[in-house]
């Protein structure tokens, strides 16, 4: 039945095309708001903001277990997943590393540019070369070059195979377990001043496990530290400086892969995620520095070993999927 108003509408033609009027359904503006019932917009803003909340999370998390020997990368797996959120991919574990190893750059930027600014006089100025700024600088490069080349070389089974929560699960166990081990029986005779190039080729190998995720990058390179004799300072201050080329160079080289990625979270999440991750990393290292002068690694052992058996057990148990 027409009401009033519509009574007074003339009736088009039959077979001319109905005008919808401005608030009906169907139309741009149904609901009050384009696309009607509150409109793409309102939807996609609300997305946005789930995905600002999740990359907050996501950068916290980072910031808190990158530098602490517990895997930042196995973090980054397991707690979205146990959230729903899925898996946020390798590319974004990798950038989001950026903002924790920028945390490094300023917190030790004195140590840096004094190493920097002595590892390029050497390379000119003979006299530089026994320099110990100079030859840290060399001790950086040596122990970086195992994970950059297994690092290219490995690329697509490290993203497809290694991320399975089977794998994080077992290395959180194993590795924990030796990094109590290396702790308790290493002795603290050496400082970061005793480096030499050697350990450093061999702490490099020990952070290239690290592209496992669950090794953790700190806690396998302080691991073998401890078992060379350096004392947990100079075993976390070198596992901190040797990391920067690694990961910044993995995050640069992942950047392409962010926007439209299939694990992505996309750009702007990223970068949120990058930069709460900085000022969390900073604190963190901090922290760190200040705990193990006169504590243990102790704690550590037993988060690492108790997430692990709790992701083989949610794993097993088919409360979550292992994916990898």
């Amino acid at each position: 039945m027409r009401s009033k108003v519509d009574q007074h509408r003339p009736t088009p033609p039959v077979g001319s095309p109905r005008v919808l009027r401005r608030g009906e359904p169907g139309t741009p503006y149904a609901g009050g708001r384009p696309g009607g019932r509150g409109g793409p917009t309102l939807r996609a803003r609300g997305t946005a903001l789930v995905d600002f909340i999740r990359a907050v999370v996501l950068g916290v998390l980072q910031g808190l277990t990158e530098f602490l020997p517990i895997s930042s990368s196995a973090h980054l797996r397991i707690f979205p997943e146990l959230l729903g959120w899925g898996d946020p991919g390798a590319a974004f574990t990798a950038v989001v590393q950026i903002g924790t190893e920028l945390a490094v750059l300023l917190y030790f930027r004195h140590d840096i540019w004094r190493i920097a600014n002595a590892w390029l006089r050497s390379l000119f100025q003979p006299a530089w070369r026994g320099h110990q700024d100079s030859r840290m600088g060399w001790y950086i490069i040596v122990g970086s070059l195992p994970i950059v080349v297994l690092g290219i070389a490995l690329k697509d089974v490290i993203e497809r195979d290694f991320r399975s929560l089977w794998i994080i699960g077992t290395t959180l166990i194993v590795l924990g377990v030796v990094l109590g081990v290396a702790d308790r029986i290493g002795a603290m005779r050496r400082s970061i001043s005793d480096m030499t190039l050697q350990h450093a080729l061999m702490l490099g190998g020990a952070q290239a496990l690290a592209l496992v995720p669950g090794v953790s990058r700190s806690g396998a390179t302080i691991s073998a530290a401890r078992l060379l004799g350096y004392d947990r300072e100079a075993a976390t201050r070198f596992a901190f400086l040797l990391a920067i080329p690694a990961v910044i160079g993995a995050g640069v080289f992942q950047l392409p892969e962010i926007p439209g990625g299939e694990n992505a979270y996309g750009t702007v999440p990223t970068l949120v995620a990058t930069v709460v991750s900085f000022l969390v990393g900073y604190a963190a290292i901090a922290w760190l520095l200040r705990y193990v002068t006169t504590r243990s690694y102790l704690p550590f052992v037993i988060y690492r070993i108790a997430l692990g058996t709790l992701t083989l057990g949610l794993v097993g148990t088919g409360v979550l999927a292992a994916g990898g």
